[in-house]
C-alpha cells in the first residue's frame, strides 16, 4: 500500500512556526524525523524549503512554489507549482513524506492516509498552524510520551494516525 504521511510537530494549540522559524529545539523529534524521512520523497512549500540551511541528505526534495521561475539550484531538489503535482512525482513511491508549512497541510491532507505527529505540550504563540485533526477521519494508533529532560525544555509525545 502507498503511505502519505503528513509529518509535523505542533504544539497543543497547533502552533507550527512563527517567522518562518521552529518555536522549539527538540534534538529527539529532530532524529526521528530524519529516521522516517531518510531514503524518500520528502513534499513542502518553499518557505519550508527555504528555512533549512541547505537541502537535508538523503531526500529528494519536491517544492511547491507558486513562482514560476523559482529555482534552488541544488540537484537533490525538485520545483512544481501545485500540491497535485507534487503528488504525481511519489504516485510510485510506497512512501512519502509531505513536511509542510501549514498551507501545504491544509491542502494535501485529504490526499494523506498517514500523520505522524509529535504534540508539544506547550501552547505557543505563532503565526503558522496544523490542521485540528477530525477523529472522525483518522485514528490514533500509537502514542509515545517523551517528558521533559536536559535536552528537551517541553514534554511532547508522538502520536500516528491513520485514516479510518
Amino acid at each position: 500500500m502507498k503511505t502519505i504521511t503528513l509529518i509535523a510537530a505542533a504544539s497543543k494549540n497547533n502552533a507550527l512556526g512563527k517567522n518562518n522559524d521552529l518555536l522549539w529545539h527538540l534534538p529527539d523529534d529532530f532524529k526521528r524525523f530524519k529516521k522516517l524521512t531518510t531514503g524518500h520523497k520528502i513534499i513542502m512549500g518553499r518557505k519550508t524549503f527555504e528555512s533549512f540551511p541547505k537541502p537535508l541528505p538523503n531526500r529528494t526534495h519536491i517544492i511547491i512554489s507558486r513562482d514560476k521561475e523559482y529555482e534552488t539550484g541544488f540537484d537533490s531538489c525538485i520545483v512544481v507549482h501545485s500540491i497535485e503535482a507534487a503528488l504525481k512525482l511519489v504516485e510510485n513511491d510506497t512512501t512519502s513524506f509531505i513536511i509542510g508549512g501549514g498551507e501545504i497541510y491544509r491542502q494535501s491532507e485529504k490526499f494523506a492516509n498517514r500523520i505522524e505527529l509529535t504534540r508539544v505540550h506547550k501552547a505557543f504563540e505563532a503565526d503558522t498552524f496544523f490542521p485540528e485533526i477530525d477523529l472522525n477521519d483518522w485514528e490514533l494508533v500509537a502514542e509515545e510520551y517523551h517528558p521533559r529532560d536536559e535536552k528537551h525544555l517541553y514534554d511532547f509525545t508522538y502520536l500516528s494516525y491513520v485514516r479510518k
